[in-house]
């Protein structure tokens, strides 16, 4: 399949999508404008992911704009040559900086190529990202939807997608990553797009975008 490059593309996605499964119709009429959400590839884009983690969407971008004001530019090799209290002075967790240093040296010593690994097939490029310490399915799935255009990941560990689940579909309570993936089986080979529709339906029902690139 072709990337997820335009909002033609996620509009045909979404009709594929309704007519694999009927209860997405209901959700896609209540979830308003879908955002493409995309980023280019690479480092600049990949730390802000990894610094999406676990907090809402705000304090991600505050954090990630006192880092790159400190940081300039953006570069593993910057990153690199930082001393510990300018990401201290961004905000940055412990464990977060480590990965974001990691991500560097990988680049920087090893030869990782991020725009390379969109091009690899899902579960290439998810070894390829999650043998980096630090960094979780989660953090290599949103790099592949926003960054890559994969049609086909889905990042159930993501908390909006299982708070939009468990609330569209009627589950009495949020399903796990486990039971998300299970859930979503059925939306192959769509799933990124599926990923698009339900946080845009969190952002309605919660107020909120949810704290991902893009």
């Amino acid at each position: 399949m072709r990337p997820i490059n335009s909002d033609d593309d996620v509009t045909a996605g979404l009709d594929a999508l309704c007519a694999l499964d009927a209860r997405l119709s209901d959700i896609r009429k209540r979830a308003g404008d879908i955002p493409l959400r995309r980023s280019p590839p690479g480092f600049e884009s990949l730390v802000s992911i990894i610094v999406s983690q676990q907090v809402s969407r705000a304090s991600a971008q505050a954090i990630f704009d006192r880092l790159a004001g400190l940081l300039h530019p953006l570069s593993p090799l910057v990153v690199l040559e930082a001393d510990d209290r300018i990401f201290r002075q961004a905000g940055l967790s412990r464990p977060k900086q480590k990965t974001i240093v990691a991500t560097a040296r990988a680049i920087a010593a090893d030869g990782l190529d991020l725009q390379a690994v969109c091009s690899l097939n899902a579960n290439e490029a998810m070894a390829g990202l999650t043998a980096i310490p630090g960094i979780g399915p989660w953090t290599a799935e949103v790099y592949l939807l926003v960054c890559a255009g994969h049609p086909d990941v889905f990042p159930a560990k993501d908390i909006a997608l299982q708070a939009a689940v468990a609330d569209a579909i009627g589950h009495d309570a949020r399903p796990d990553d486990k039971a998300l993936y299970a859930i979503a089986e059925s939306w192959k080979p769509w799933r990124s797009v599926a990923a698009r529709l339900l946080w845009a339906y969190y952002r309605e029902l919660r107020g909120r975008e949810a704290a991902i690139g893009g």
